[in-house]
């Protein structure tokens, strides 16, 4: 290893599908010489998409790591994809990079994802770069799409570079800002970049105005810091296919874009709960090792696989290292870069770069790395992801398969932050969560393929829950007297509605020993149990506080089990007295279509319950319509979409809020309920 913390430069590629973001990264990996010919999603030999089914279904459904040399710098890639359904990688991708380089297809222009990657990016503090693909396409307004961008993102967003010769090269706008573009000025959009630029110093801003102009030389550290300020969003032009602008590209990554001693260090946390404090990690080669965990794979042959960013201190190979808060370290054999699917051993990694580990059980998504105890109680600050709302209930087809499939599905979920398994004791089924129904399929064929598991299916279950409309109390005496010890506890407790998404709250008001403070969390324990089934419909209990202040002991009899019973029962008993309602829960549904539909999709989501609240124009006739949806009415959308739009619609979802279902929704899923306690 030949290069320093300086030299290192992280990059997240992101933005909506067919961008091209794959093919990117193989222009610039063969441009640079990390490669010898660039792969094709046609022939499925991409560096990144390596997995079988992305090359059956010639899209990224997972993140991929890559990296190259150029001019000095080591540059990492994270190709992530840009399916919404699979965001989840994405935005896992950014906990591990300084820059996110938000690719746009010249063609299609703005699009859900490059809207959502642009506002992920700017709420982690990551330097943002666009650059528009397939500028050699035909029927391009590329000055439409440079307003529409600037339009959307702000002013920040400049032309660094400008297509010419009709998009078969760029010509720089700002280390020599010379030539002829096939619109615009070059001279006008470097003078747009000075102006820019200079409002971030002063004292060069007054020399600027004095003298009228800047050389290059000295605009370079300004222009960095606006970079990493997002005081500027420079706008680049390629095409991967025909290597217009690939160069180019390199060459500002390799000079502009921020290294770990220059972006915004990740917020850690050092503690534990509320009194958790902020920690900042320093990207210094001899502190102590901090790396964290941003993803994690199955891989079949050499089994957990470990990907991480090393954020402080140098790994070694056979050093000793603890995973999170775990006090038995474990030895680093083996210290692995990834080049897509190859795997590279390495002597040693330092701050800024990505690496992996096999084989060590304990690490998980979104663990910590560290060598010292001192560092035992830091942890990444949560990152946010999006609630997977669509589910499939599963269950094998084989007799014999069910331990094996719920194996596989809790590998599936390790792997994915997006993937959610519910288990409902009320209706005894194992629930599949994803983003959506290409999310779930992609899991389904997983399993299929990869795991050689059969399973049958039922339509998607929606995530009803229960809460209460008023307050009320509840009391039980569980008294079990058997030939042996006995078992005594009483409790009484009070309910009471909070506000919507507040969750659940418990609050001990026992007074004078009543029930001694060792069978309080007993308490707590079986009013959480009673929760998991609501009395109306068997859905679980939210939003409610619950204040226990009253009861009695035995003090042979009372032990943890019988205040677990008396905690159950008595929530039991107050919920039945509490009102309970049945909530639904509404998503934000984002829809593409032709603007020529938007009659009829809009009429559709109003029969189904929807709210539209806005419609915007997209490129190429295009509009984008945001509403809102109960997620009970959508089952089946995908296909009506399609029928109304001649396979040329699109949509997202994600979860907005919850709020109270119509009564006669209410009776049936009641009645549904009632259904099957009687049939047990």
């Amino acid at each position: 290893m030949s290069y320093s913390v300086q030299d290192i430069r992280s990059i997240a590629l992101v933005g909506q599908s067919n961008g091209g973001k794959t093919s990117l990264v193989e222009a610039l990996l063969q441009r640079s010489g990390a490669i010898g010919s660039m792969g094709s999603l046609e022939r499925g030999d991409t560096v990144c998409d390596f997995d079988p089914l992305e090359r059956e279904y010639r899209h990224s459904l997972s993140s991929a790591l890559a990296h190259c040399s150029h001019a000095g710098a080591e540059i990492n890639l994270i190709d992530t994809p840009g399916y919404p359904d699979f965001i989840g990688q994405a935005i896992a991708a950014l906990a591990a990079v300084e820059t996110a380089l938000v690719v746009v297809n010249a063609q299609s222009g703005i699009e859900l994802m490059t809207r959502r990657m642009m506002a992920l990016a700017a709420e982690r503090g990551l330097c943002r770069i666009l650059v528009v693909n397939k500028i050699d396409a035909e029927r391009l307004d590329l000055p439409g799409l440079v307003a529409e961008l600037r339009e959307t993102f702000g002013k920040e967003v400049l032309p660094i570079n400008l297509p010419a010769d009709g998009g078969s090269r760029v010509v720089d706008c700002f280390f020599t800002p010379d030539g002829e573009a096939d619109f615009s000025s070059v001279a006008e959009a470097h003078q747009a970049l000075v102006d820019q630029v200079v409002e971030v110093d002063e004292e060069l801003m007054a020399r600027y105005l004095e003298q009228g102009e800047i050389s290059p030389e000295e605009l370079h550290e300004p222009f960095e810091r606006a970079l990493r300020e997002g005081h500027l969003i420079p706008l680049c032009f390629v095409s991967a296919r025909t290597g217009a602008g690939v160069d180019e590209l390199l060459e500002i990554l390799a000079r502009l874009a921020p290294n770990p001693l220059e972006g915004n260090p990740p917020l850690f946390l050092k503690g534990q709960g509320p009194d958790a404090q902020p920690f900042r990690s320093t990207p210094d080669p001899e502190a102590h090792v901090l790396a964290h965990v941003f993803k994690v794979v199955m891989d079949p042959f050499v089994g957990k696989l470990g990907i991480f960013r090393v954020h402080q201190g140098t790994l070694q190979r056979d050093m000793q290292l603890f995973v999170g808060d775990g006090r038995k370290p474990f030895k680093l054999g083996h210290l692995l870069r990834l080049q897509g699917k190859r795997h590279e051993e390495v002597p040693r990694l330092i701050p800024g770069d990505f690496g992996a580990l096999t084989k060590v059980e304990d690490v998980e998504f979104d663990t910590v790395l560290h060598d010292s105890h001192d560092e035992d109680q830091i942890r990444l600050k949560p990152l946010d992801f999006p609630e997977p709302m669509l589910g499939l209930a599963i269950e094998a087809r084989r007799r014999g398969d069910e331990q094996r499939i719920a194996e596989v599905l809790s590998r599936l979920q390790a792997e994915d932050p997006c993937v959610k398994l519910d288990y409902r004791a009320a209706t005894q089924e194992t629930v599949l969560r994803g983003m959506g129904e290409l999310h779930l399929r992609y899991l389904l064929d997983r399993l299929a393929g990869n795991y050689k598991l059969e399973v049958d299916t039922r339509p998607p279950r929606v995530p009803y829950q229960e809460t209460i409309t008023r307050r009320a109390e509840g009391h039980c005496r569980h008294k079990k007297q058997t030939g042996g010890a006995g078992q005594f506890g009483e409790v009484f407790l009070r309910v009471e509605p909070l506000p919507r998404g507040a969750g659940f709250e418990f609050v001990d008001e026992i007074k004078g020993g009543v029930i001694p403070s060792q069978f309080i969390p007993s308490v707590e324990k079986g009013v959480r149990a009673a929760m998991e089934n609501g009395p109306l419909a068997g859905f679980p209990v939210v939003d409610v506080r619950v204040t226990v202040y009253d009861g009695k002991h035995h003090p042979v009899d009372s032990k943890d089990i019988a205040f677990q019973a008396a905690g159950r029962k008595a929530m039991l008993d107050a919920l039945r007295n509490a009102g309970c309602m049945i909530l639904e829960p509404i998503v934000a549904i984002e829809i593409s279509a032709p603007e020529a539909k938007i009659g009829d999709i809009t009429t559709d989501l109003i029969a189904r319950r929807g709210q539209v609240l806005g419609t915007e124009t997209l490129s190429l006739g295009l509009a984008a319509i945001r509403g809102q949806v109960p997620l009970a009415e959508l089952e089946g959308y995908a296909g009506r979409l399609k029928s109304l739009t001649s396979g040329q619609g699109s949509y997202s979802i994600l979860l907005d809020h919850y709020d109270r279902v119509p009564q006669d929704v209410q009776q049936r899923l009641a009645a549904d309920f009632k259904g099957v306690q009687d049939e047990d």
